[in-house]
């Protein structure tokens, strides 16, 4: 073990107690994060001694959804081989198992530690292991370099505020990226940042993002239309999906503007995260507005104001029936979200200013003008405006021109199924 693998695996040691505690104190707003813990220890069953398995680690809801395609493929490809996916938090497990219920084994994620590691690796045996966007763990890295398993990062992303912290750490991330077997960019930006943390030249390949690949299946629209029968089909609908703390009183702040000259107008509001559902929803409840939520068993009503989307893996479904999407994590430096679910059903985007987690995609969707990013309150208040006030929420050619745009960049899954099949 090298010298700066060893210092890293030592503060790991140091701090697996107080990384249990964490656990145990997010656990007060979401059980999940106290339940299965030792899975998290490297202590899962022994998988099926006749089939080969494919490890794929994603770490939450959105790498999951992003890798939906790729994951499909995969046991499209590949059905005498058992498919493993990890994820890091409850929402990411409760997103596989209702996505691939019965088609795919679920586990958390190990901890980063060598005898951890060693221990999963052992009881899992994979064939390959497939990790999604950035996940740079020196110790797994190793464990699959030593063990001849053939070691993929698709998606590969690095912000420049990630590269920069990286960088502190620039011998270690190095070292470790130099096991990988590729490195399977999104841009050109990404590629030129992981060169700079001493990634091989050789190893990486700029493939693009499986984002685009996303499919919507027919029930979607469907079940969209439904729901805009319960709360009347003529009502202008704005999503405001996966916001995050700080956002949402943003949000009804420029809704109560918008109200007074639209007053047929929907919101629905997704939090990103489960824990912050209830305190949304007290939130929206002191706005005065005729309030639901999606868990609710009573259908929508037609006086109804503000929806609160407190449910799992169905951002789609609220898309679906939306005129206008905006999409959080934006108006916080969080980075922003994925904005080519909206596209995908044909909905202008409105985002925030903070979009740097997307900097591959959001420059092509402004210039063909399939979204917007404003800089504050006042510019997304006036933006919606503009929709409303035009055709381009109901345009034929709006969708037609989203259709296009997604149709371009797709095929990405292609070039990494090529990519696995070779060092499969």
């Amino acid at each position: 073990m090298s010298l700066p693998r060893l210092i890293y695996s030592s503060v790991l040691y140091f701090l697996l107690p107080l990384i249990l505690l964490r656990l145990l104190i997010k656990s007060r707003k979401n059980k999940g994060y106290r339940l299965r813990i030792p899975e998290r220890l490297g202590r899962v069953s022994s998988t099926e001694k006749n089939k080969k398995i494919i490890w794929l680690h994603a770490v939450s809801v959105g790498e999951i959804i992003a890798t939906k395609p790729l994951i499909n493929r995969l046991l499209q490809d590949y059905p005498n081989h058992s498919l493993l996916i990890t994820s890091t938090t409850p929402t990411g497990s409760a997103i596989i198992k209702k996505l691939f219920a019965g088609r795919v084994l679920h586990t958390y994620f190990p901890y980063d530690l060598p005898h951890i590691i060693q221990r999963f690796i052992t009881r899992i045996n994979p064939e390959m292991l497939i990790i999604v966007e950035t996940e740079i763990w020196p110790n797994l890295y190793a464990a699959c370099a030593q063990k001849n398993i053939p070691l993929l990062l698709v998606n590969a992303r690095l912000s420049t505020k990630s590269t920069r912290q990286y960088l502190r750490l620039k011998h270690l991330v190095s070292e470790t990226l130099h096991y990988a077997t590729l490195i399977a960019v999104r841009s050109e930006e990404d590629k030129q940042h992981f060169l700079s943390l001493g990634a091989p030249f050789e190893k990486i390949e700029l493939v693009g993002n499986t984002k685009f690949d996303i499919s919507v299946d027919k029930d979607v629209s469907k079940q969209g239309e439904l729901l805009k029968a319960q709360w009347g089909e003529d009502r202008p609908v704005w999503v405001a999906g996966s916001t995050h703390r700080g956002e949402d009183e943003i949000i009804l702040a420029i809704f109560q503007h918008l109200k007074q000259s639209f007053p047929a107008l929907l919101l629905i509001i997704v939090p990103r995260h489960p824990e912050r559902f209830d305190d949304v929803y007290q939130l929206i409840s002191t706005s005065n507005y005729q309030t639901q939520k999606r868990s609710a068993p009573a259908h929508f009503q037609t006086n109804t104001d503000i929806i609160l989307g407190d449910s799992m893996g169905e951002m789609l479904l609220w898309y679906a029936t939306a005129d206008i999407a905006f999409i959080g994590g934006s108006l916080v430096k969080t980075g922003g979200h994925n904005p080519l679910e909206a596209t995908a059903l044909g909905i202008p985007v409105i985002s925030g200013y903070y979009t740097f987690n997307f900097n591959d995609i959001y420059p092509s969707l402004c210039d063909a003008q399939l979204a917007w990013i404003e800089q504050d309150a006042n510019h997304i208040q006036q933006r919606i405006i503009k929709i409303l006030n035009s055709s381009t929420k109901q345009s034929r050619d709006f969708k037609q021109k989203c259709a296009d745009f997604m149709h371009l960049h797709q095929g990405v899954v292609n070039k990494l199924s090529i990519q696995i099949k070779k060092h499969l």
